[in-house]
């Protein structure tokens, strides 16, 4: 899976939890400044990628997501 179908799907799923527009994330979107996401937030879209996707990511590495990027970054290196 290439990083811009990654990016459309967290952008998608960014959109259905937190009301931001899909067409306005980018891999520099920060959670917590930008999307003014808490931790739960985070937990929450992480989760449902993991359904969408049929991936598992480790908490330790969830927990050190700070931007989309870092996200799509954690999910690209599990279909590698």
């Amino acid at each position: 899976m290439d990083q811009s179908t990654i990016l459309e799907k967290v952008a998608s799923i960014i959109e259905r939890n937190l009301d931001f527009k899909k067409n306005e994330v980018t891999l520099e979107t920060d959670f917590e400044s930008d999307l003014g996401a808490d931790s739960l937030d985070v937990m929450n879209i992480v989760i449902e990628i993991e359904g969408e996707l049929d991936i598992s990511l480790r908490d330790e590495d969830v927990s050190k997501i700070n931007n989309v990027g870092d996200l799509v970054e954690l999910i690209e290196k599990k279909f590698q």
